[in-house]
């Protein structure tokens, strides 16, 4: 069905006319602009509105919006939530879309930022520092004070390596020897960030790894070992396990998810926390290993 149009307004807005079209003062569209709320474009220096994404976007404020009929997930890769999320589409089949998209936590969060996905899933460091290290991360972006952190669970991290290398050793500066090649994550991934703290413990960096492959995700660092581009790769046991390798522990960290407040509401995120929380994942999270769902939907942060 075409759109009709108010023919009163241009098809595309300056900041004057976007101003009387929402009944708001100038001073106030800037500030949504430089929120990164409100659709809009930069051209020849001036701010310009596309009209019919201003409608959309006010229909999408309203009562919930009109997108509760999608859940889109971003960020860091896990193999338990990948699972429940195929599982969740599957039943909800054409009633909504439902997806995840591993892009690592930075990533995620700049497309959280920029309204691109609804939520971003995250880790970055140690648990025990994770209470303030991720609430730290998000207060980055100015959308934050929008946003807030729910537990998905807790994971082990670790090195994911031939099990070849398993066999001899279990010590990961046995492995920073030159004569093992490395599947190294991008910049802004946290099983990088782990990662690069662990090096940092030994004097060392990532640059004095013998490396030639950079993987994406996690299921990518392991490919790349079991297709013998690598020995060893940054990664949570559960993908270790997904893949047949081996394993060397650094420690646990926390699994979050950031989102607005608005989506935490929403029933398509509601029910993904009660998938969360139940019994069939628990069985999942055993045969993967390394999960601690004990806190699983609780809100960690942005509560106000």
């Amino acid at each position: 069905m075409a759109t009709v149009f108010n023919t009163q307004y241009d098809i595309f807005m300056n900041v004057k006319q976007v101003a009387d079209y929402l009944h708001l003062n100038e001073k106030k569209v800037y500030a949504l602009v430089n929120e990164g709320q409100i659709p809009a474009t930069k051209i020849t220096g001036k701010w310009m509105f596309p009209r019919e994404l201003i409608d959309r976007w006010m229909l999408d404020s309203t009562h919930g919006g009109l997108l509760t009929d999608r859940l889109i997930l971003g960020g860091s890769d896990d193999p338990l939530l990948y699972r429940l999320i195929l599982q969740f589409a599957q039943d909800t089949k054409a009633r909504a879309l439902i997806s995840y998209t591993p892009t690592g936590t930075r990533l995620g969060l700049d497309l959280l930022h920029a309204h691109r996905i609804d939520a971003c899933c995250l880790h970055w460091g140690p648990q025990a520092e994770s209470h303030t290290r991720h609430p730290a991360l998000l207060s980055q972006y100015a959308q934050s004070h929008n946003w807030v952190l729910i537990r998905a669970f807790r994971r082990e991290q670790g090195l994911m390596l031939n099990p070849r290398l398993a066999s001899i050793t279990h010590r990961p500066e046995d492995l920073f020897d030159p004569q093992f090649r490395w599947a190294l994550r991008q910049a802004g991934a946290g099983a990088q960030r782990f990662l690069v703290e662990i090096l940092g413990q030994h004097g060392l960096n990532s640059s004095s790894l013998k490396s030639e492959v950079t993987a994406l995700s996690e299921r990518e660092a392991a490919a790349s070992i079991v297709m013998d581009q690598a020995d060893v790769a940054p990664g949570a046991r559960a993908i270790a396990t997904e893949f047949g390798l081996g394993f060397i522990p650094f420690g646990w960290e926390s699994f979050d998810i950031a989102l607005p407040r608005s989506i935490w509401f929403r029933r398509l995120f509601q029910d993904l926390l009660s998938r969360l929380r139940s019994a069939h994942c628990q069985q999942l999270a055993e045969g993967l290993t390394g999960y601690d769902l004990s806190n699983s939907g609780e809100l960690l942060w942005g509560d106000e």
